[in-house]
């Protein structure tokens, strides 16, 4: 695929970010991290993010040559000559995520404060806010997660790419915006009501991180491995 479809996932989130979603999407105890669980699953979504042509920064990598040291040094056996107490190799990653995840819910309470306040004086609700209520906002590695299930449940549907076939991001983003002009909302699965080949769900799926980058969109799930529900902002 053309370069011109990369997105810089550090536009987005950073590595901090993906572990704090590993972490609470599978109720760990932070400051008792399966750091080599954790470092399988964060080394897949890295790759993950690679079949998505989306340019990893640097810091995505860095924390994953980070996670295989700590990995390595917890496998590495005990001295039984010394009596010390050998200092846990995951502290220093926990203190980060314990900081990252203060000032991150802190920033949350202020758009939520922000939110409330803008929203005053609006009247009643209804029925789509009440539901809208019911969804929880998604990251971008739900997005990806999302891309990777429905990649793999819908192979067969997923046609062949066409010789010489052209997909733009700049005709995704229109189709998307248009499509929201006329809807309130629409679901990710929507473009699998067709054959369609991976080149189209890859840009489609460029697009949708474009639009969220850009704070056109807001990307909503009921519960894990849902549907992704896709709205204007």
């Amino acid at each position: 695929m053309s370069t011109e479809y990369k997105v810089e996932l550090e536009a987005f989130e950073g590595p901090l970010d993906l572990l704090l979603h590993l972490i609470r999407q599978q109720e760990i105890d932070i400051y008792d991290i399966p750091i080599a669980k954790i470092t399988d699953q964060y080394l897949q979504y890295i790759q993950m993010m690679a079949n998505l042509n989306v340019t990893v920064a640097g810091e995505f990598l860095v924390m994953a040559a980070t996670l295989i040291y700590i990995k390595s040094k917890m496998l590495l056996p005990s001295d039984p000559e010394t009596s010390e107490e050998v200092e846990d190799p995951r502290l220093d990653l926990v203190q980060q995520l314990l900081e990252h995840e203060k000032f991150k819910d802190a920033a949350q309470l202020l758009y939520e404060r922000e939110t409330v306040e803008l929203s005053v004086w609006a009247r009643g609700g209804n029925e789509f806010e009440e539901e809208e209520k019911e969804m929880v906002d998604v990251s971008l590695f739900d997005l990806v997660q999302a891309f990777h299930t429905i990649v793999e449940r819908y192979k067969d549907q997923i046609g062949m790419q066409v010789p010489r076939e052209t997909v733009t991001l700049e005709y995704k983003l229109d189709e998307i915006r248009k499509l929201l002009k006329v809807k309130r909302y629409f679901y990710f699965s929507m473009f699998l009501r067709e054959k369609i080949s991976r080149l189209h769900l890859v840009v489609t799926v460029l697009a949708l991180l474009e639009l969220t980058k850009n704070h056109e969109i807001r990307l909503f799930q009921k519960g894990i491995f849902e549907d992704i529900r896709i709205s204007a902002c």
